[in-house]
């Protein structure tokens, strides 16, 4: 698989990584065994990045990681990226450098490791991101070993642009499929020349690219797609990305004709994002082996012609951009 770099991480990652959101909670009972399977179906089919949360099952997430990296992974150049700050009441005085040993720790030991690669802010309250504090502290877990290196994931483009500014900064996470562009505006260049890696989430739009749903496809009932698709439980925007369910039916359909014949839309969806000058890594969710490796392959297309990019970008004005393009 193509790898590309984490400029100031100073480590590659395979092109395709993986989500463990899945793996954790939220999408449905996924069980230990169909997890641990999952990730080995990744990394055997070139996936070197895993990203996960102390969020995702409370835990649940990092252990079964944990659990793969002592049994399968040993000596394997994977980067684990994990995420703090989602466990608590959303306040910016909870982020500081108590609690993030605190969070670390746990981490740490969720994980089985003695540094984490890659610690990112789990989308904390937007002031968070311009808090001098803040970084001191993340520059200290980096001093005392916790943490190789630390990102931030964010919601908003302008969240994004304050931390790209900060020297310590590794990586940004965003939202960033056929259905959010606006990061291709300033974040993916600013990055670029920051040599700040872009770790690009919900690529599938939770699965509306995916091209498998329709007005008659419903989902358990604690499933997100159920339970937050007007932003009950947390950030409308990781639901569908925040495009109503309907218009995005709508626009897979207009969408449909960009895809050959004989390639599953996912992996062209996919394809798209890494197509995208800045891009680090790309990291679709899986619940199977099957997922996984089909996920994994859209490293191996050619990147796609500028008819189905032209394409991509006229469904994206008619349909997506009035409506989403500027609320985040």
């Amino acid at each position: 698989m193509e790898k590309r770099s984490f400029g100031r991480l100073g480590r590659d990652a395979g092109v395709i990584g993986l989500g463990a959101w899945q793996l954790g909670a939220d999408w449905g009972e996924v069980s230990e065994e169909a997890a641990f399977a999952t990730l080995a179906a990744a990394v055997d089919a070139g996936v070197t990045f895993l990203d996960t949360a102390d969020v995702y099952g409370d835990g649940r997430s990092e252990q079964i990681i944990g659990r793969f990296l002592r049994e399968r992974a040993a000596g394997a150049e994977l980067v684990v990226a994990t995420k703090m700050g989602r466990r608590v009441p959303q306040e910016p005085s909870v982020y500081n450098l108590d609690n993030f040993r605190a969070w670390n720790d746990r981490s740490r030991a969720n994980l089985g490791v003695d540094t984490l690669d890659l610690v990112q802010l789990h989308c904390p309250p937007t002031p968070v991101y311009a808090s001098e504090a803040v970084y001191d502290a993340l520059d200290t877990l980096v001093q005392e070993k916790r943490i190789a290196a630390y990102g931030v994931s964010v919601e908003r483009v302008d969240e994004a642009l304050e931390a790209i500014a900060r020297p310590g900064v590794a990586s940004v996470q965003i939202i960033l499929n056929v259905f959010r562009q606006r990061p291709l505006e300033a974040v993916l260049p600013a990055a670029a020349a920051a040599g700040v890696g872009i770790i690009a989430r919900v690529p599938l739009a939770s699965g509306l690219l995916s091209g498998r749903y329709d007005e008659h496809t419903t989902f358990g009932a604690d499933d997100h797609r159920t339970y937050n698709r007007h932003g009950e439980s947390f950030d409308v925007g990781e639901t569908f990305s925040g495009v109503p369910y309907e218009v995005g039916l709508e626009a897979v359909r207009r969408l449909r004709p960009l895809v050959p014949p004989d390639v599953a839309m996912a992996r062209w969806a996919l394809r798209w994002i890494a197509d995208l000058p800045g891009v680090t890594v790309v990291i679709p969710g899986a619940r199977s082996p099957e997922q996984a490796r089909a996920n994994a392959a859209a490293a191996d297309l050619a990147p796609l012609t500028s008819e189905a990019h032209a394409g991509v970008a006229a469904v994206y004005d008619e349909l997506i951009r009035p409506l989403i393009h500027d609320r985040w």
